[in-house]
């Protein structure tokens, strides 16, 4: 079963559509690495984000799967450390978005679930294929189901190359189709931002609010 999943910042200026979801379409995981974490902290969401063991909703999938309808100039984007990893949000009310690559070069994008109804979500997608990164989670997360990282990454580039060969990777709303550049200018966080980030992850130990 596929279908379209709607999306939209919590004041409804960034909305658009995943198109064409399904569990055979993409990866619904929960990630607990502590980039996700910080993002969620740094954007002022975490207790809503993260669940008791400091995990995010996430689902990956092709370039083309992802509709952007109204809210383009609220996008924004940051590298949270020196990684090519790019986190979108909406500035208007700081709600995170997407994930990709720091540009178009590597097709993919990972969407955030919070900025989706989570009946339809789940109805359209289902429960995760697991839990990623878990050595980094909160608390005794031995009993949460891994996905295999041999299984996560032949997925992957099973999408990257569909991406690459039918010229896919130019259809992403998040970069130019020339150039591969993000439509938002990169903020990199400095190091005194990334500290801070890191102090207030520890101090919260993730108590969801």
């Amino acid at each position: 079963m596929t279908s379209d999943l709607s999306f939209a910042c919590d004041c409804g200026t960034v909305s658009g559509m995943l198109i064409d979801v399904g569990p055979d379409q993409g990866d619904h995981v929960v990630c607990h690495c502590t980039d996700c974490q910080d993002l969620a902290h740094y954007l002022g969401h975490a207790g809503r984000i993260l669940d008791a063991h400091g995990g995010s909703s996430l689902y990956q999938s092709r370039c083309a799967h992802l509709r952007l309808d109204t809210g383009r100039d609220q996008l924004a984007c940051v590298h949270l450390t020196d990684k090519p990893m790019l986190r979108w949000y909406a500035t208007c009310c700081r709600l995170p978005l997407f994930n990709s690559h720091a540009n178009g070069k590597l097709p993919f994008f990972t969407a955030q679930f919070v900025a989706c109804d989570p009946a339809t979500r789940d109805r359209l997608i289902g429960p995760p294929r697991g839990h990623l990164f878990l050595q980094e989670g909160v608390g005794d997360t031995s009993g949460l189901p891994k996905m295999r990282t041999a299984t996560m990454i032949r997925r992957f580039f099973v999408r990257v190359i569909k991406d690459l060969i039918s010229g896919d990777r130019r259809r992403c709303a998040l970069f130019d189709a020339k150039t591969l550049e993000p439509i938002a200018t990169p903020h990199r966080l400095t190091g005194e931002e990334r500290q801070a980030l890191k102090g207030r992850r520890t101090d919260a130990n993730f108590d969801p609010v």
